[in-house]
């Protein structure tokens, strides 16, 4: 097995970042958070050759959960994810989408439900999966600790934090969130977040203004 890789698809109007994670020997991997935009998803997956053995998702808004459906009917696999209490989220997705005047995503519910301390793996590559809402109420995270990876979706950003003022969104949550479960991971641990350029979380701690005094 080879170090752990991700590559992003930039997808739906709002740019969110469609993860494949993947092992470089094996090809086997994961997508998180296929927001819409399948075809494409799908294109870059038998471009590259990858074995996707699920779909993971980090919380039920529709940029993040939108084109799930149709993936898992695309590469005929399970849907993993978010947490339970995102149930709401992912069944108004189609509603939702019409404010944003976006068409083509649909609602789904997934295959398994997550909760805090569960691990989700592809090959030898294991991730333990914190809820940490506030963002969303069933937004999970996924941090592998053999390689300091996370993907921590929409919980924090390089020099930003989650929106809250989304339905089902709560600022003391959110930083109570990154608090006793982001933060805690160790500044070493470096991560994909849900839209935008990464970062590490050490860095985060020092310059991210959002983080300062908490």
């Amino acid at each position: 097995m080879g170090m752990l890789q991700a590559g992003i698809i930039p997808v739906t109007p709002f740019q969110q970042n469609c993860t494949v994670l993947f092992d470089p020997d094996t090809k086997e991997g994961v997508v998180v958070d296929p927001g819409g935009d399948v075809e494409t998803i799908v294109k870059v997956v038998e471009e590259n050759g990858f074995k996707v053995k699920e779909i993971w998702l980090t919380h039920g808004h529709l940029d993040h959960a939108g084109g799930a459906k149709d993936l898992k009917a695309a590469l005929g696999i399970d849907i993993v994810g978010p947490h339970k209490d995102d149930l709401p989220l992912l069944q108004r997705i189609e509603t939702q989408q019409l404010k944003y005047g976006i068409t083509g995503l649909k609602n789904v519910e997934p295959d398994r439900w997550l909760e805090d301390g569960d691990k989700v793996s592809f090959g030898n590559h294991e991730f333990e999966v914190y809820h940490t809402p506030g963002h969303a109420p069933g937004h999970v995270i996924y941090v592998n600790r053999a390689q300091n990876f996370a993907h921590l979706g929409d919980v924090l950003f390089n020099g930003s934090i989650g929106r809250t003022d989304l339905p089902g969104g709560d600022h003391d949550q959110l930083m109570a969130s990154i608090r006793d479960k982001v933060l805690p991971l160790g500044d070493d641990v470096g991560f994909i977040c849900g839209h935008g350029p990464g970062s590490r979380i050490g860095d985060e701690r020092r310059n991210n203004p959002f983080l300062q005094g908490i």
